[in-house]
């Protein structure tokens, strides 16, 4: 794991070499998406050929993909590579999936009118009020200003009948794994140039016409959100100049990566792989590590 743009494909497809009988599994909340390939960087069809990917083109774009799917699909692949005596080598950024595999993690359901109706309400303050009178232990586990928390606590809370903090512990907690995570770590200048240089490589490889292509059929709320494909709608749709679509698409893919090093750093159980310019630099240190117990 690692953020957006650090080298987690070239590593991953390294170390599926090196080690042998292994098969990739993808985590990544928009590769699952038909048809969005060159503005999510996914593998080429060279390296899916020569190494075994999963959960990569298992949705269309018009479809709402939730982490609950992921994670079925998920625990049925790795139960078949399994199977099959080989090891899965799951490889991506989306860190809410990686708990959902790791962690057995399971969101509670949406209650789209539940939330609407608290929606309504500007004063969070009243609204952990209310928290607390019906999930105390999850209430304690945030601050009363976390609108977002509060919310979404609430909404399970009485969308479901059950208290929030019955669904488990939370993000928050990192139990013993028998996985072993490795974090790829490059410095933020490096990570920067990196995403500029990958977003101007799509536009010139037909990112435009790619997400032309899958207007027709339409797109999701969460596939038109997506990293470039949001950015370049802008740019066909309301005529946003190409030029500051782009430099936006960078702005914001810039700022996800930070968002993705605050996720990844809270994990203790993650052990960090650092290079100064080239990823596959690790990739013997961290092959040494799992080859050896």
């Amino acid at each position: 794991m690692g953020c957006t743009a650090s080298g987690k494909s070239a590593v991953a497809l390294e170390l599926a070499r090196r080690l042998g009988r292994t098969e990739i599994v993808t985590v990544d909340s928009m590769q699952v998406y038909r048809g969005m390939d060159i503005g999510t960087a996914k593998p080429s069809a060279a390296e899916r050929a020569e190494i075994p990917h999963h959960l990569l083109d298992v949705a269309d774009p018009s479809e709402e993909w939730t982490v609950t799917r992921w994670a079925e699909a998920a625990q049925a692949v790795i139960a078949g590579i399994e199977g099959r005596g080989h090891r899965a080598l799951l490889v991506g950024g989306t860190g809410l999936y990686f708990q959902a595999a790791v962690d057995g993690l399971r969101p509670p359901g949406r209650y789209l009118e539940v939330r609407a109706e608290l929606e309504q309400e500007s004063d969070t303050p009243g609204l952990h009020r209310r928290l607390v009178a019906v999930d105390p232990l999850a209430a304690s586990r945030m601050e009363p200003t976390n609108r977002r928390r509060v919310v979404r606590a609430l909404e399970v809370s009485l969308g479901s009948g059950r208290p929030f903090s019955s669904y488990g512990p939370g993000l928050d907690a990192y139990p013993e794994t028998p996985w072993r995570l490795a974090g790829l770590w490059l410095p933020r200048p490096v990570v920067a140039r990196r995403i500029d240089d990958r977003l101007d490589q799509m536009v010139a490889a037909g990112l435009v016409g790619e997400v032309e292509r899958l207007r027709p059929a339409g797109l999701s709320r969460t596939a038109r959100q997506a990293l470039g494909y949001r950015e370049v709608l802008a740019h066909l749709e309301q005529g946003r100049p190409l030029d500051q679509a782009v430099a936006e698409a960078k702005r914001r893919t810039r700022a996800f990566s930070r968002r993705q090093r605050v996720w990844w750093r809270r994990d203790p159980r993650i052990r960090w792989y650092g290079t100064s310019v080239n990823p596959l630099a690790v990739t013997a240190q961290i092959l040494g590590d799992w080859t050896h117990p």
